[in-house]
């Protein structure tokens, strides 16, 4: 994804009398400590090695070479193979190893990981470099200072932990607050009593075994009266539980969580509780058909616990999610969520992207309010490009209607309804257009058409105008829209939407089918284009396309059934899909042992999943 750069304002923070670090940052990490713990011939090989100031960990496997893992590569430390005696030597110079099999050594950041065999024995052991920078949260430290909850999310090895240690000294020492940390393995403070300088003033609690992380966070916020709680590895339910707790106190939270990006919360239902949990809701039929969407959709349960969301995709680039329930709503209605991309260039100063919205924004965002009028409410009809039908022809149609379409006619005539009849134009079934509307659109607007679909396929009127990249958007907000596409079996005498659009003075245009084809040639006559003869290459545009539905659609389904159908034992109905796609959704729910049945008449048939 190609974003335009905006310029910042934002600046690292400096520390003038230390060594610089990438992006002006500065660093410690006492690894003379951790050489010290190795064998004498692997600890001489990692002195003299070029990379030792990039080392990430030290392997040691019973039988195998020793390993020194560096960002990228790898290389073997020694000829000989790994000893019992080379493992209890390393053993015995760490601290004790806890339940969740990690030690550690005394005033460091160092943590020692063991692999053990059946019987217990430790077999393995994982040396990792555990460093203190300062500077490192520059990209995100206006976020940190506005005083809200934060999560940040990403794969192992990224920085989570180093970033969660540099939140919590700069909230203490710098903005003054009560920090208490949760130190499930003692990883953020250290090994030992006395926590590692690099927190600051902030305190730690350590935890004596990783299952009573949840209660050490609910007994840290009644016994010690803190403004910031800082949590390491957020991964059980009753630890989600807790910190939905600990934030509907007022208390600030700063946490990770396992899991690389918010949509893999909002797949977990473990954790999806700390995005604000998604749950099957049934909407009304009117609901429905605004939305273009079948009757049961999912949506967010409550407000997530944290406000604010990090992805930390490498170690100097980060998504920032400034609004976490936004996010959550536009990615449940598969649209593209407002991110912010944070990274540093070459001088160390913090650049912020932002996505160009390929549509329409909903909920509007502050940045609407630098569109102009003719965009911001209506493209066309706003800017006086668009005019309601003059009433002489459809005055002259209802003269040739039969009267018992008299209401439905003069329903639409006061108001300039964009409703067209077939008997009045004399055309057969097989003749006829499948949409009927005004023929007096302009093409020369300086914004784009804004369509309200009534009935109609949201995601298939979307895909139609990326695909042949015509000049509309789809709106949810009738006020802003130009013209309504409606299906016209949705379409009835003095029905809801024909007085909505009567009282706004806005066209309607109906279509017989929801299909791509039908929108196509709706939209193609609305937008006054041509039609061309290469029908068969347009055709292709949306077979090239299908393939992306077939993956949302798969997905759609995956997620129903892990987050509603399996754990909550509720039936699921899937978006109305094709009958290749229906079939390969009929193959992914037996997969899961479970069964679906297909309902509904074409265009509109869905899968329904239901429970055992």
């Amino acid at each position: 994804m190609n974003f335009p750069v905006e310029s910042s304002t934002l600046n690292p923070l400096v520390d003038p009398d230390r060594t610089d670090f990438p992006g002006q940052a500065h660093y410690t990490d006492d690894l003379s400590k951790l050489l010290d713990i190795l064998p004498a011939p692997i600890r001489e090989r990692l002195e003299h090695h070029p990379q030792l100031d990039r080392l990430v960990e030290v392997v040691l496997d019973l039988g195998r070479r020793p390993e020194a893992r560096f960002p990228g590569s790898a290389d073997y430390l020694s000829e000989e193979v790994v000893t019992r005696a080379d493992l209890d030597q390393v053993i015995s110079r760490v601290g004790e190893f806890s339940g969740d099999n990690r030690a550690g050594i005394a005033s460091t950041l160092h943590r020692i990981s063991a692999i053990r065999n059946r019987q217990g024995t430790i077999i393995g052991l994982t040396c990792r470099v555990g460093r203190c920078i300062i500077g490192v949260i520059s990209m995100i430290r206006d976020l940190v200072e506005q005083g809200r909850s934060m999560l940040l999310l990403g794969r192992p090895g990224v920085g989570k932990t180093t970033a969660l240690r540099e939140i919590a000294r700069v909230l203490a020492d710098d903005l003054h607050k009560r920090v208490v940390i949760i130190d499930t393995s003692n990883e953020i403070a250290g090994d030992g009593d006395v926590p590692h300088p690099g927190i600051g003033r902030a305190r730690r609690m350590q935890v004596a075994t990783p299952e009573l992380q949840h209660k050490v966070m609910i007994e840290a916020v009644e016994n010690h009266m803190p403004e910031v709680v800082v949590i390491d590895e957020i991964g059980t339910e009753l630890e989600a539980l807790a910190s939905r707790t600990i934030a509907e106190r007022g208390v600030q939270l700063v946490a990770t969580a396992h899991g690389n990006r918010i949509d893999n919360l909002m797949k977990n239902p473990t954790l999806s509780d700390l995005v604000g949990g998604i749950q099957s809701v049934t909407l009304g039929d009117d609901e429905a058909r605004r939305r273009g969407s079948q009757k049961s959709v999912l949506e967010r349960k409550a407000p997530p616990t944290f406000d604010i969301a990090v992805e930390m995709l490498e170690r100097a680039r980060w998504v920032v999610h400034e609004d976490v329930a936004a996010t959550v709503d536009r990615l449940l209605r598969n649209r593209e969520p407002l991110i912010q991309t944070r990274s540093l260039d070459e001088k160390g100063q913090v650049v912020i992207e932002r996505p160009v919205m390929s549509g329409p924004q909903w909920p509007p965002t502050s940045s609407s309010s630098t569109m102009s009028p003719a965009r911001e409410r209506g493209g066309w009809r706003r800017s006086g490009r668009m005019e309601a039908l003059p009433l002489e022809p459809l005055e002259g149609r209802l003269r040739q209607r039969d009267p018992r379409e008299t209401n439905l006619v003069e329903a639409g005539s006061g108001s300039g309804l964009g409703l067209g009849f077939r008997s009045s134009l004399g055309l057969d079934e097989e003749e006829s257009l499948d949409f009927e509307g005004s023929e007096d659109n302009p093409r020369d607007s300086d914004g784009p058409l804004m369509i309200y679909p009534y009935g109609v396929s949201r995601f298939h009127l979307e895909q139609v105008i990326q695909t042949l990249k015509l000049q509309a958007e789809v709106t949810k907000d009738l006020d802003g829209a130009d013209i309504v596409l409606a299906l016209r079996s949705h379409v009835r005498n003095r029905s809801k939407i024909q007085q909505l659009a009567h009282s706004r003075q806005i066209p309607i245009h109906t279509v017989k089918a929801n299909t791509l084809i039908a929108l196509t040639r709706a939209l193609r006559h609305i937008l006054n284009i041509e039609t061309e003869d290469g029908s068969d290459s347009e055709l292709e545009l949306f077979i090239q396309a299908s393939a992306g539905d077939e993956t949302e659609a798969l997905e759609e389904a995956r997620l129903a059934v892990e987050q509603i159908v399996i754990p909550k034992s509720q039936p699921v109905e899937l978006l109305p899909r094709s009958a290749l796609i229906r079939k390969l959704q009929h193959q992914l729910v037996e997969h899961y042992h479970l069964r679906a049945q297909s309902f509904g008449e074409e265009p509109n048939r869905r899968l329904r999943i239901y429970p055992k």
